[in-house]
């Protein structure tokens, strides 16, 4: 599987309260459990109206097709080619 961020455009999603991500998250997952394993959520960072979700999948189509599930839009999908972290240096 390659790993992807995924930038969505969400006015508002860095003022959402818990209870709302709890049910965005909801959308998300009910969404991957169509997708039969060809996309895993790992993580994503709020900001005040974007979010920058990791997401391991087969490929960039089925990151759209959770997309298009979820409602929840793909701004910009970007395929990760390598990790560095401060230890790359060691």
């Amino acid at each position: 599987m390659k790993r992807y961020v995924i930038e969505r455009d969400l006015p508002g999603v860095g003022s959402m309260k818990g209870s709302q991500l709890k049910d965005a998250a909801a959308t998300s997952n009910e969404a991957l459990g169509k997708l039969a394993g060809k996309v895993q959520w790992a993580q994503s960072f709020v900001a005040d109206d974007k979010t920058f979700c990791i997401y391991l999948a087969e490929n960039e189509e089925a990151v759209r097709e959770h997309a298009k599930l979820s409602g929840f839009p793909a701004t910009k999908i970007t395929e990760v080619r390598g990790i560095i972290d401060p230890m790359t240096a060691m």
